[in-house]
């Protein structure tokens, strides 16, 4: 008996000093302020601003957003003359609290004919792409900025005017 109790002493004290149980603690807290001094979204629809790869929950739509990348990036470099303006498609991940994760496909223009769409529906929101950079130049073009794009979106309750200010 006394063996069984010592045994169980034991692995309560290594449970309570675990440093895996730190770390996420200290992890949580880190994101909790980074997500309060990021510029977040309100009920006006301000811009929500995302790194690649970055992951966000937004407890105001009790949803959770990711930016996994960018999968076409077709603009226009800067000080060149294109035929086509082109346009960025963003791959934004969102999952609901009750909800399995979707992936969005959002364009930084509306195109019917080329399957391109700048806002998507998601458990009652529309979830529009307002912003994309950087800005692709003449002589690196677009390749050169995978990982380091930052895209802004905006969430409005669906049915509202989803236009950016």
């Amino acid at each position: 008996m006394l063996h069984k109790i010592s045994i169980l002493s034991l692995g309560l004290l290594f449970l309570i000093n675990c440093n895996a149980q730190k770390e996420t603690k200290t992890s949580t807290k880190v994101n909790v302020e980074k997500t309060e001094n990021t510029k977040t979204a309100n009920k006006d629809g301000e811009i929500i601003y995302l790194n690649e790869g970055e992951n966000k929950f937004l407890k105001e739509y009790q949803m959770n957003v990711t930016f996994k990348g960018i999968s076409e990036d077709s603009r226009c470099p800067k000080d060149v003359t294109c035929i086509w303006a082109g346009v960025a498609v963003a791959q934004v991940e969102v999952m609901g609290t009750a909800t399995r994760p979707m992936t969005l496909n959002l364009a930084s223009m509306d195109n019917k004919g080329r399957n391109y769409n700048k806002s998507a529906d998601f458990n009652g929101y529309t979830i529009s792409l307002a912003d994309v950079q950087p800005y692709p130049g003449a002589e690196e073009g677009a390749k050169a900025l995978n990982g380091k794009y930052k895209i802004g979106i905006t969430i409005k309750k669906s049915g509202e005017n989803t236009t950016t200010k």
